[in-house]
């Protein structure tokens, strides 16, 4: 499994990371079985499981919005051992996105910086997409977000577009107002606008009820996280994904992932924890430069549950997904435990391998 991967990715590397990125979509939307056999991982037996509010994942690592942005290879995703699997960013009609190229790679530092600016194919495309597929039992996420050309007063419409569009199909949804390539799209995250736009959701929420979380930006300051937190509690979403891609300017326009924003991420992630530590009906969803389970381990011990990884499937392939199995197993195996949930309820008296 491993050795084709390698095989794959020395050819896929050796083109522009965009038009690689293309062709292998359209490989695994065309041939999922065949390729999910390839890579299959052992088979998870239900002992790998975490409940995300009222959802169960069969394995607490998920797959990041980015990757399958027009919802074409779910067959695929969801036959390997992510837990869930989160397509997007969709916005309401569809668009280009930014001028290429807009997709580099940091080989050395397991890294990506993306000018993409939410290309897709629109919410219909995805929709049917969506409709077409086979899910294999996963759960499935909808990450939502305005188009370039929408004003900012006007983003909210936006949002109620793509909530009652896939309400009714997706076991989540996301409001993605963390990505740096759109302009604007992060000054949604100020207290005020955020609430006037959650605001806008109130009654398709309550018509067609579903998880709803708020991505943010790892780029925050730690002041206005509480704030975040407040509107996330007085709205009831269900919780927060923390984080998105960072900005390092001295690397060029864009957000950087993998491993160059591991350490941000895993600061703001801790912060967000810190504050709705006396509400733990408000889930939160790790991601941004994970790629081991030492960063899984790490959000355990703070308070978390499941995280989600894109950038490190790109540079390992399945096998990243595997290690951080054996991490797991090797965590039961030294405390003599038999699934991810007895680590979770004996996290502060366990050690790790």
């Amino acid at each position: 499994m491993f050795s084709f991967y390698n095989g794959f990715k020395k050819f896929a590397f050796a083109m522009d990371p965009e038009t690689a990125h293309h062709q292998s979509i359209n490989l695994l939307k065309r041939f999922p079985l065949v390729l999910s056999e390839v890579f299959r991982n052992e088979n998870l037996g239900g002992r790998y499981g975490v409940q995300v509010g009222n959802l169960h994942w069969d394995f607490p690592i998920g797959l990041a919005a980015g990757l399958d942005k027009n919802a074409e290879a779910i067959d695929f995703f969801t036959r390997i051992n992510f837990g869930a699997v989160e397509v997007g960013t969709v916005t309401p009609l569809a668009q280009e996105g930014n001028p290429r190229p807009r997709l580099f790679r940091y080989v050395e530092e397991e890294s990506l910086r993306n000018m993409m600016g939410f290309n897709n194919e629109g919410a219909e495309a995805v929709r049917t997409n969506i409709i077409d597929s086979n899910r294999n039992g996963k759960v499935l996420g909808v990450n939502l977000g305005k188009n370039k050309l929408t004003p900012q007063e006007n983003a909210k419409d936006d949002y109620h577009t793509l909530y009652g569009t896939f309400a009714p199909l997706a076991d989540y949804l996301v409001i993605n107002l963390s990505s740096p390539n759109t302009p604007g799209l992060r000054d949604l995250q100020q207290k005020d606008t955020l609430l006037e736009l959650l605001s806008e959701l109130d009654a398709l929420r309550l018509a067609f009820p579903k998880p709803l979380y708020l991505k943010i930006a790892p780029d925050l300051s730690f002041e206005d996280i509480p704030d975040i937190v407040d509107v996330v509690k007085e709205k009831k979403l269900e919780g927060i994904i923390a984080t998105n891609t960072t900005i390092m300017p001295e690397r060029g326009a864009g957000g950087i992932s993998g491993r160059l924003l591991t350490e941000k991420a895993a600061l703001v992630r801790n912060k967000v924890l810190e504050c709705v530590r006396e509400t733990p009906e408000i889930q939160v969803i790790g991601v941004g430069g994970v790629s081991t389970f030492n960063e899984l381990w790490d959000f355990w011990k703070a308070g978390g549950k499941a995280m989600q990884l894109y950038t490190s499937f790109i540079y390992k392939g399945p096998k990243v997904l595997d290690e951080i199995k054996h991490g797991i197993d090797s965590v039961m195996a030294q405390n003599d435990l038999k699934s991810v949930q007895e680590i979770l309820d004996n996290i502060n008296h366990i050690s790790k391998p």
